[in-house]
């Protein structure tokens, strides 16, 4: 989606690149891949967070074949959403989507196998992880280039870099190294706010932080790039760009910027009490703070005891 939303740009890139592996676009098979010589391929964008042992075996064999990796988006930089299923297990996952939901006909409670044989063949499937991993977790990474998508932009700076050859220290973000508030034109004030607001229960001031209208903006806790076009289009940030390398944990500093301003107009302070209803206000607090990031933070995983 990045790629291609380059438009006519696209042709300058092919005159310094060749691209020799994109099933997504082009059809290529997997033998292709594991018959080019290792270290033949100069740059691999690896986009997909590591949830299954095909994503796994994937990245491994890139690796390999690569002489630079970026981890190419959300989900390879910190899980992305198909991360969420960290709250949960493979057997429960399993259990919602082929039994429990109200659609699905499944008495037996027939499941994917990774191996099933059938008129003397044998089919199969990838194994299914219990936790989302990320990237480098599995793989050395040189770069990493965060969103969902990543801005086009920032795809285009990062073409140039590796066509000058004068590369960023191993490990480097190519992306601005400041929160996502610091290109906002939103103007912010030191209004406090008594009521959190779902984004489509309230009528939002365009000329307003949304913050600083109840509505929860993780910009606060985001890094910037993307020109906070979703904000610009009156729609919250969702943290897709993940924290800087300043933030340890992107839900628990949105959280810490969230409670400077909370309060109430008057001087007084507001009641434990009063506060923690403010805080049921949110809704999937969890899903909201760390959308994107849940693998890379410190939580990383919901522990079912029992299970």
């Amino acid at each position: 989606m990045s790629i291609v939303d380059l438009a006519e740009k696209l042709a300058n890139i092919f005159k310094s690149f060749e691209i020799v592996f994109w099933p997504t676009a082009q059809d290529q098979k997997l033998e292709q891949l594991k018959n080019m010589p290792d270290g033949s391929i100069d740059v691999t964008l690896y986009h997909g967070s590591i949830a299954n042992t095909e994503n796994s075996e994937m990245a491994k064999l890139l690796r390999k074949k690569s002489k630079v990796i970026i981890a190419f988006g959300a989900c390879a930089t910190h899980g992305g959403i198909p991360g969420l299923a960290n709250l949960t297990n493979t057997k429960s996952l399993f259990k919602t989507v082929y039994s429990d939901t109200q659609s699905t006909a499944n008495q037996n409670m027939t499941v994917p196998l990774t191996k099933t044989e059938l008129k003397g063949h044998t089919l199969t499937l990838p194994r299914k992880l219990d936790t989302v991993v990320l990237l480098n977790e599995i793989i050395d990474v040189d770069y990493y280039l965060p969103g969902c998508p990543p801005e086009t932009t920032l795809v285009e700076k990062a073409v140039e870099t590796l066509t000058s050859g004068d590369l960023p220290p191993k490990g480097s973000v190519l992306a601005p190294e400041r929160i996502l508030c610091d290109e906002c034109a939103r103007p912010r004030s030191e209004k406090k706010i008594s009521k959190i607001h779902r984004h489509h229960e309230v009528n939002t001031d365009l000329e307003k932080c949304l913050l600083e209208q109840g509505v929860i903006c993780m910009g606060i806790a985001t890094r910037a790039g993307c020109g906070a076009k979703c904000i610009n289009a009156n729609v919250p940030c969702r943290g897709c760009m993940g924290p800087t390398s300043k933030t340890l944990d992107q839900a628990a500093k949105a959280v810490s910027s969230l409670a400077s301003i909370i309060g109430v107009e008057q001087e007084e302070q507001m009641t434990e009490e009063e506060a923690e209803k403010l805080i049921d206000q949110i809704k999937d607090p969890l899903g909201i703070l760390e959308m994107f990031t849940l693998p890379s933070s410190i939580l990383r995983k919901s522990v079912r005891v029992g299970e």
